[in-house]
């Protein structure tokens, strides 16, 4: 049992920080303690600081898959500045109870910070309507249209005001309708309208409140990285003219890319994702 116990402790050998999603509080004084002594620092992820602790990440949504939630957390510790870029830190969490169950040992890759902590926790919208959106377009960048690349915008949030701000391509599909992103038939139906022109535009609760919007939204002072185009450039705009955020699927690079007050926020590769 002893060999044992030095090869699992590996795991947490000279580490950084302790990571601890959701820990109990009883859990958290055992490894308050146990960080004082080695002079490690203890980060709490939740949805709640239900323990007081002076370092916590909110999680503003459940991720099911382990690895998600632990890069989300890690992402919002760098945010926040509990953690530097190389740091090695030992996450701990839960898979299959309440209890913590599983250890991982993770290095910060600052390179791989994508910005998504950022828009899921600073952003009018339901963190839960934002992840759908970017599993819609994730997916689009994976697979594309019929096995072509497609490119696509969903503008997320203040919908009353981006309806404002642009005006109809094309009919509304989603005129008398009071479907939402994330039922698995709305998202095929989002899909194939991806193919064509114009922006869809979803509320912060998540209704598709229409599709084929052609964004008007001022592009003076916008200031977008060269090389991205027309549509990137509208979801910058917009997103500087109101509260929303836009998610782009670019159809010549094939990478998802988020504004947020006219600026970019997030870049990341769908492949990689």
């Amino acid at each position: 049992m002893s060999a044992l116990k030095g090869l699992l402790g590996e795991l947490v050998t000279d580490v950084d920080a302790l990571v601890a999603f959701s820990p109990s509080g009883s859990y958290y004084e055992r490894a308050r303690d146990a960080t004082d002594e080695g002079d490690v620092d203890l980060i709490v992820v939740g949805a709640e600081n239900t323990v007081g602790a002076d370092a916590f990440v909110e999680l503003p949504l459940e991720f099911a898959e382990v690895t998600e939630r632990v890069r989300f957390g890690i992402e919002g510790a760098l945010d926040s500045e509990y953690v530097a870029d190389g740091d090695d830190v030992a996450c701990v969490t839960s898979v299959f109870d309440d209890g913590v169950d599983t250890v991982s040992r993770v290095r910060v890759d600052a390179e791989r910070h994508s910005g998504v902590y950022d828009l899921f926790v600073n952003s009018r919208a339901d963190p839960a309507v934002i992840r759908d959106v970017l599993d819609v377009v994730i997916e689009l960048g994976q697979k594309g249209q019929k096995g072509k690349p497609v490119g696509a915008l969903f503008v997320v949030g203040d919908a009353g005001k981006v309806m404002n701000k642009s005006r109809p391509l094309s009919y509304n599909p989603f005129e008398k309708s009071h479907v939402h992103v994330g039922d698995p038939i709305v998202n095929v139906m989002l899909k194939e309208f991806s193919r064509l022109d114009g922006a869809f535009v979803i509320s912060d609760s998540g209704k598709i409140v229409s599709a084929y919007r052609y964004l008007e939204g001022s592009a003076e002072g916008v200031d977008i990285p060269k090389g991205l185009g027309t549509r990137h450039m509208a979801a910058a705009s917009i997103t500087r003219d109101s509260s929303a955020i836009a998610v782009v699927l670019s159809e010549s690079d094939g990478l998802v890319r988020a504004f947020k007050g006219g600026e970019l926020v997030l870049e990341l590769d769908p492949e990689a994702y």
